[in-house]
């Protein structure tokens, strides 16, 4: 089957976040004027730094009627520590907003993950959502799920152990001081919920994220590659630096 993913490939970063959040308000904006509200996954991680950056200054966006969610959080993370995705989240994207979101449903890492995957997954069942940001992982994760992925889980949100490749590129980005710092469990958005999404805007830029941009986007779709699975979503964009693309 032939990759459904639309790519836009741009000469830097900025560029690429840029009309990835166009592309994103445009989506919100609709999805408000048709139904009154609009309900978001809301990506972490360096590479949606210029993808926020863009849609928070976005104009035309009530934000009092947009009702948000986040992909992922580490097992254990208090909020404080520097590579929390809720700190990351609330610094980047809620504080930052002209006017408070409707909500923002956080997931909270510290306490019992089982109960919180069931928490949270209850709550996002009752949200279809209209738009997922994301990322694509240097080893070609969807969230946090790393290769080889579950496919097949209904469940919204599940617990998943972090390779060693996912973990080295939370080091390697500067989360971390070491690679025995980073957790090696996370409470994670599962790809089928992902899938229910209307429209997923992927945001993957640098040299280092070209041979998973290369797999997923035009290679085989399978867990081994776990992003390869949103060839088959029928509105996926793929937002693209030149370093990102290079092997394409």
């Amino acid at each position: 089957m032939k990759s459904q993913i639309k790519t836009s490939i741009h000469p830097d970063k900025d560029k690429a976040g840029a009309k990835a959040a166009d592309l994103g308000a445009r989506l919100i904006r609709d999805a408000i004027r048709k139904r009154g509200h609009a309900k978001i996954i809301v990506a972490t991680g360096a590479s949606q730094f210029e993808t926020l950056c863009h849609l928070v200054a976005a104009k035309g966006i009530d934000w009092t009627r947009v009702t948000a969610f986040h992909l992922d959080e580490y097992v254990g993370m208090p909020i404080t520590h520097p590579a929390s995705f809720r700190k990351y989240l609330w610094e980047r994207f809620v504080s930052q907003l002209p006017l408070p979101l409707a909500a923002f449903h956080y997931i909270n890492g510290e306490g019992d993950p089982a109960a919180e995957c069931r928490r949270i997954g209850a709550l996002i069942r009752k949200h279809p959502i209209d738009v997922c940001f994301a990322g694509i992982g240097e080893n070609g994760h969807l969230a946090f799920n790393d290769p080889p992925a579950d496919f097949q889980t209904k469940s919204p949100y599940i617990i998943v152990n972090l390779d060693e490749a996912c973990r080295k590129q939370q080091m390697g980005e500067g989360w971390f001081p070491s690679l025995k710092h980073v957790p090696k469990q996370a409470i994670s958005m599962s790809i089928q919920q992902i899938l229910k999404s209307t429209a997923v805007i992927c945001t993957v830029p640098d040299l280092r994220k070209a041979q998973a941009v290369h797999d997923c986007v035009f290679g085989e779709v399978t867990p081994v590659h776990p992003a390869s699975v949103l060839q088959e979503h029928p509105a996926c964009w793929c937002f693209l630096d030149k370093s990102s693309a290079s092997l394409l």
